[in-house]
């Protein structure tokens, strides 16, 4: 019956993208009874006029005004004012690729695997040179650090992943999203669920594509805003980094180390020693690749990760002096 699930898009100025996600979604939307959700943060585009029009022809379409503009704030209001009779929630971003059986996949998925929460493999696709270049970065060991939910599963039980479908009653029962973070407030709400027992499935029937950012300015705030989270994250919950995050960590130590150079040659080496590996590893995505351009890659995860660290250490720095954890 209609209302057993909501997929809810939060969107802002997404008027190139929005009408044909839409037009996507309304055949799968109609065949689970499901309500599309279309929370937008105060769009300057067209985006409100072009899910409106969707919406007058279609009355499983809802638009609704996400005033504090944050993802996490577009989900809690939709489920909130929606999520009643609802049994999954759907998280789709306006800016990504699906396949049109995405959503039906990840029920099935929920019903076969019991899971709380299914989530979803995410890999990155670019047009452009440098799209492309952090797109190869990001779907690498050296931009993910190995990550299992940036790279294809079969399916596996984990900790945390890209957002998909979440049970309604779980996501309730631990609050929701913690409207405080502006990014990082998916692996923020995992750790929540994982601590009152539910579970996580990493679906290996489905997956969607993401589109980087398409210059190396706009990946740098990405990625800084990335790094706070992860920080936030850790103070909230007072846990340690894993391994794979505290190598990027010292990226932003290490240049604030190597500008004592003039003093002694010896405080250079580590961020030299990062600055190699990481365009040798570009060479060897472009040259594996046969696409020169894709050397660029190895500049896009210097961008990401130096962006990640000083992020990580701002916010750390700041609750240290605030004198509170997050």
């Amino acid at each position: 019956m209609p209302g057993s699930c909501i997929i809810v898009i939060p969107c802002l100025n997404e008027a190139r993208h929005i009408g044909p996600l839409l037009a996507q979604l309304l055949p799968s939307s109609r065949r689970l009874g499901a309500l599309v959700v279309v929370a937008d943060g105060g769009s300057e585009d067209a985006t409100r006029n072009i899910v409106s029009a969707v919406a007058a022809d279609n009355p499983d379409v809802v638009l609704i005004d996400n005033p504090r503009r944050l993802q996490s704030a577009a989900v809690n209001l939709a489920v909130s004012r929606f999520g009643g009779s609802a049994e999954y929630l759907i998280r789709i971003d306006a800016h990504g690729g699906y396949p049109d059986d995405y959503c039906d996949r990840l029920i099935k998925d929920a019903h076969d695997t019991g899971a709380d929460a299914v989530v979803v493999s995410m890999l990155t696709r670019g047009s452009g040179i440098v799209q492309r270049a952090a797109a190869a970065a990001q779907n690498s060991r050296l931009g993910t650090g190995g990550s299992k939910h940036r790279h294809s599963s079969l399916g596996e039980w984990i900790d945390h992943g890209h957002h998909a479908l979440l049970r309604v009653d779980a996501f309730s029962a631990v609050g929701g999203y913690d409207e405080s973070f502006s990014h990082n407030e998916d692996a923020e709400l995992d750790h929540r669920l994982k601590q009152a027992g539910f579970r996580i499935w990493l679906s290996g029937r489905t997956q969607m594509t993401y589109f980087p950012r398409n210059s190396l300015k706009g990946l740098y705030r990405q990625y800084l805003g990335y790094g706070r989270g992860r920080a936030r994250n850790l103070l909230k919950h007072r846990l340690v980094p894993k391994l794979r995050q505290m190598v990027p960590l010292m990226v932003f130590p290490a240049a604030l180390v190597a500008m004592l150079t003039p003093l002694h040659w010896l405080f250079a080496p580590p961020l030299a020693l990062w600055a190699a590996i990481c365009l040798a590893y570009g060479g060897r995505l472009a040259w594996r690749a046969g696409d020169p351009k894709l050397a660029l890659a190895g500049v896009s995860a210097m961008v990401m990760h130096f962006a990640w660290s000083l992020g990580f250490w701002q916010q750390m720095v700041g609750a240290g002096v605030r004198g509170r954890p997050a």
